[in-house]
């Protein structure tokens, strides 16, 4: 069955509102439930497109959505407290959000009806030193974001006609725009302060920009009977980077900043992990831009707006 039909829960947000702005452009059609809790206008280009639909609503309304998720080929549930610092701030609502709601839609769709899930490659927690996470990993989230999102896999994955990607950590501009992730941040503060402060020199991370996001999902919907009931890895293979590795590659576009290294404090985000992102790519999928891309893009975004009267930038 052709997906034509599409319904995304927290469409409005960092990522789902590129999703969404690439998904409508295409032609398909496209119903919204976000609550608008942080960005009122990241969807305004948007509607005036007939195959465009909106609805304010929190995702835990359960009339609405049980009402929209009928007649749906596939259904993206991005609607989610995220990250570690929101969800530690908010656990009960993160539990209900990032898990229950999963179940629920779980409980009310048919068998024929897809899914596409976000998870975060957070789930690996700290890797074994000089070792790949890939998808066969041992899972060991350290928060309760993490942790929220595992459960939810899981259970996302018991639904055959699914695919979860684990995503991981997204960086540069959208309609909704996020200055917490970690690249975003630093070449934030570059621009404002003209230095970085480095905790944790040595954690390492996987990055990814979120337009690839964007032409990952549309990849799987187009790929989907091949990719279905598999968990797919989606990161920059050349990008898995230290933190003290990617100050420096900020510096080479920001010149004049000053690199501080912390060795008196400790992060408490404590992920540490190498990715292989080969599943994904051995099907096809490429991703399109890279991290030197995106810093640029930032660095100019960041001159522009520095985002200081967004107060809810997680």
């Amino acid at each position: 069955m052709k997906i034509k039909k599409i319904l995304i829960t927290g469409g409005a947000g960092y990522i789902g509102s590129i999703l969404v702005s690439d998904l409508v452009q295409k032609g398909y059609f496209v119903t919204v439930i976000d609550n608008l809790k942080f960005e009122k206008n990241s969807l305004s280009h948007l509607l005036g497109f007939k195959n465009f639909k909106f609805i304010k609503a929190d995702v835990r309304n359960k009339n609405i959505l049980i009402n929209e998720l009928k007649g749906k080929d596939l259904i993206i549930p991005l609607a989610g407290l995220v990250g570690a610092p929101l969800c530690k701030k908010f656990p009960r609502m993160a539990t209900e959000i990032n898990y229950n709601n999963i179940k629920f839609i779980l409980s009310k769709i048919k068998k024929s009806q897809k899914v596409i899930y976000p998870n975060t490659n957070s789930g690996y927690g700290v890797g074994k030193k000089n070792s790949y996470c890939d998808e066969k990993s041992t899972l060991n989230p350290i928060s309760l974001y993490g942790k929220t999102k595992v459960q939810a896999e899981k259970i996302i994955l018991n639904h055959k006609n699914s695919i979860v990607f684990r995503l991981a950590t997204v960086f540069g501009y959208s309609y909704r725009m996020r200055t917490d992730l970690l690249v975003n941040f630093l070449v934030r503060e570059a621009v404002l302060k003209n230095k970085l402060e480095i905790f944790e020199p040595h954690f390492r991370r996987n990055y990814i920009h979120v337009k690839d996001i964007s032409n990952a999902f549309l990849f799987s919907i187009i790929n989907f009977q091949k990719m279905k009931g598999n968990i797919y890895n989606l990161g920059l293979s050349n990008a898995n980077l230290t933190k003290i590795e990617l100050a420096k590659s900020i510096k080479k576009i920001i010149k004049n900043i000053k690199i501080n290294i912390k060795r008196n404090k400790a992060d408490p985000d404590k992920r540490d992990y190498f990715v292989s992102n080969k599943k994904i790519e051995k099907i096809g999928f490429r991703t399109k831009v890279s991290l030197n891309e995106g810093i640029k893009e930032l660095y100019k975004v960041f001159k522009i707006n520095n985002f200081n009267q967004n107060k809810n930038n997680y």
